[in-house]
């Protein structure tokens, strides 16, 4: 049994990144499982072993460890290619030659039927339920789902390399998730290979957590809704579930997603600062919001209860850090 935590290395961890693993460490450490880490290097222009190796680090300083060796997405190509390959034998894929544009455009005409929304219901510690994750107006709209082969071939014939689609069952499901509640979800037609044959993420992330044996993912609630369709993949390749957990994210005074505009909110930021923060402070400042004792890196964990967290967005302010 096992937990996780897996960043993509297109630069550095913020306190957003480092809070989700800090409480994803505690979460697995507190019921005696292993806990992995996992670099879900995809994007294979913004990604490097610089980047990675800076994130191992500032685990490393706030006191997390992990078992076994970090695993690699892009070393592991083959294997999604072959569930890939699988999936599209079953009659369960469709060729995509939709831009994000298109996929925007589509959402936003007006004769555009919405699909029906996620639905959360709070867990009995929450005062609220969790933020909706996502944008549903992002949902793939179906514009090739029903593509005949000849039009396939028309387009192929001009260059125009294709994405490879779940062609997804959009029966609802429900998962219960350990910190949000019971979440209701329509699974998408997640994207599986992108036009350039690179791997998509809802493909590998689910096949990791198997291969790794992920018993438990604990990661921001910004990815609560695509929740359903990982779920509905585990459940067309065979893999096994994992329990959930999706906590509040770390946003900016304006209600936007942590970024490095925002100020100091890295490690080597805060520790330049004039009132300079070390990676000690930073681990007892993010227990701290979590409602955690200050020594629980210490004892593993123990005690430590996903009641504790605050559901509601941990908004940053300098002021508080520095």
């Amino acid at each position: 049994m096992t937990g996780r935590f897996a960043p993509s290395p297109t630069g550095v961890l913020h306190l957003g990144n480092l809070r989700t693993a800090v409480t994803a460490w505690l979460w697995a450490r507190s019921n005696g499982l292993e806990f992995v880490v996992r670099m879900e290097d995809l994007d294979r222009v913004t990604s490097s072993p610089e980047h990675a190796e800076g994130q191992l680090r500032d685990l490393r300083r706030i006191g997390l460890d992990w078992d076994g060796p970090v695993v690699v997405q892009s070393e592991r190509f083959e294997r999604y290619h072959t569930a890939i390959a699988r999936l599209a034998d079953a009659g369960l894929t469709y060729p995509c030659f939709c831009s994000r544009r298109d996929i925007r455009d589509a959402a936003a005409a007006p004769h555009m039927t919405q699909p029906a929304p996620h639905m959360t219901q709070p867990a009995p510690h929450m005062t609220q339920p969790a933020p909706k994750a996502g944008d549903e107006a992002q949902r793939y709209p179906g514009t090739c789902r029903h593509l005949s082969a000849a039009e396939v071939s028309e387009r192929m014939a001009v260059g125009r390399a294709p994405a490879i689609r779940l062609r997804a069952d959009h029966t609802p499901i429900e998962i219960t998730d350990q910190f949000a509640g019971m979440h209701r979800g329509i699974p998408d037609d997640v994207v599986l290979r992108r036009g350039d044959g690179v791997p998509a993420y809802h493909l590998a992330v689910v096949i990791d957590d198997a291969d790794q044996g992920v018993t438990q993912v604990l990661r921001a609630d910004d990815l609560l809704s695509s929740t359903p369709s990982q779920v509905l993949l585990q459940r067309l390749l065979g893999l096994p579930t994992p329990s959930w957990a999706h906590i509040p994210l770390v946003v900016s005074e304006r209600g936007d997603r942590l970024a490095k505009r925002d100020g100091a909110v890295t490690l080597d930021d805060l520790a330049q600062q004039t009132r300079p923060r070390q990676p000690s402070e930073v681990t007892a400042l993010l227990l701290s919001s979590l409602g955690q004792p200050l020594d629980s890196i210490e004892r593993r964990g123990r005690g430590f209860q996903l009641g504790s967290i605050p559901p509601t967005p941990l908004v940053y302010r300098p002021s508080d850090w520095g």
